[in-house]
Order: C-alpha cells, then structure tokens, then sequence
C-alpha cells in the first residue's frame, strides 16, 4: 500500500538525542521551581494530574515524594524531579516542561534542533504530496516549539499535525489505531518512523507501515524485521 503519510519520531529520529538530554531536559529541571513559583495558579489541571499520578505511585510501592495540601512549589518540585529522574512520560509532567521550553524558547534561551537532513525532506515529501505528522512523548506544545524555532528555520509549515501521550502511550498498539482514526487514514498508508523497536512494533502491530532509524548517538536496538534508515533521505 502506497504511503500516504508519514509519522516522525522526535528524539533520536528528527532531533538529536543529545540535543534532548543535555539540552531540553536539564534546561526544565533547573527551571523547575522558579517557573512552578510563577504561574502556580495556571497549572491548577497539571496539579490535579500530578496528584492522580501521585496517589498511583504511592499504591504501587514507588515511595514518591508526598504532595503537599494545598499546593505549595517545594513539594512539587521534588515529585516532578523525581518523575524527570525516572524519564517518566508522565502527561502532566511533558505539559509542564512544554510551557517551561516556552518560556525559554521566547527568551531566546533555547533553539530548536533537527538534522541536516530533515528540512529538505520534508520539502520534498510535501511536494510529493505526503502529509507529515509527528507522534512523540513530549507535549503537542513541546513539538510545536522545537520546529517552529529550529536553528534551519520554522518548519511547523510542512507539518499537518502534532500527537503526544494523550493518544495513549507509543509502544500501546492502539496508540496508532487512533492516530490514524484521528487522521482518517488506513494505518497501512502511514508510515512510521522511529529509533525505539518497541515503538515499531506497537506501530506495526495497529498496522502502520515502519522504518528503524539509526541517528549517531542512539542506544543500540534489538535485531528486527524493520527495515532500517540512516537518514531521511533513504524514505
């Protein structure tokens, strides 16, 4: 079947590992608590989610630090560290780092980063007539800021929409059924590409078309029955 569509990865896949570990996540940590002390008042649906996770946490034995009540920054700097120590892909906690890149991003303190190969492909997929999409674990905000500050310029004009963790998590087989509902596409006309095995085996498993993409810098994955790219230009 033709693709009609192609579904991206961000980390490891567009975008530098590197760029996301040593860059992106350690910029939110130290922001953390002066961000949380600003704008407690706004986070009051991330609050309540962080208290749900919280409570899951407690019951599952995972000994997290304890929420105070009412909400006060100390408390909840220490959960939300500790979710970032753990890499959780926790839904309020990509929501809360998506608004402290934002921040960031229009202080001019951070750019966007993609590889070399990715805005022509992009451009050349566009004039193929394929619609590009992007399924990550960060926050639709967090995509959008990546690409529309990228270093090679914006390019959210190339992108036709952005799915984060609200779509279910990426290695759930039902995460791509309903991105391709939500894009009224049969799964076997997206393709989707990524650097995580498990991710593709989830994709393929809901019956998207898959590609491994090995970027320098990224883990080394299981042997499998994807067929594996070095960069764009190989799609």
């Amino acid at each position: 079947m033709d693709v009609r569509t192609l579904l991206l990865d961000i980390e490891g896949t567009t975008t530098p590992i590197d760029f996301v570990y040593k860059v992106l996540f350690p910029y939110a940590r130290a922001q953390t608590r002066e961000y949380l002390g600003s704008h407690l008042e706004e986070l009051k649906a991330e609050i309540a989610a962080f208290r749900r996770e919280n409570s899951k946490d407690k019951l599952q034995g995972l000994d997290p630090p304890s929420l105070a009540d009412p909400p006060e920054p100390d408390s909840l700097v220490a959960y939300v560290h500790w979710l970032m120590d753990r890499d959780r892909k926790s839904t309020p906690l990509k929501a809360l780092q998506g608004k402290i890149w934002e921040e960031g991003y229009r202080r001019g303190e951070l750019r966007g980063l993609v590889f070399e190969d990715v805005p022509r492909a992009f451009e050349r997929w566009l004039a193929e007539g394929k619609q590009i999409c992007i399924f990550s674990s960060g926050s639709v905000l967090a995509q959008k800021l990546l690409f529309s500050h990228a270093e090679a310029g914006d390019l959210t004009g190339y992108i036709d929409g952005y799915f984060d963790t609200n779509m279910g998590a990426k290695i759930e087989p039902a995460s791509y059924t309903r991105i391709a509902d939500a894009l009224a596409r049969d799964p076997g006309e997206i393709l989707f590409v990524s650097d995580v095995v498990r991710e593709l085996d989830a994709a393929r498993s809901g019956g998207m078309q898959t590609r491994l993409c090995i970027r320098p810098g990224n883990p080394p994955q299981a042997e499998s029955s994807h067929g594996a790219i070095v960069s764009f230009d190989g799609i």
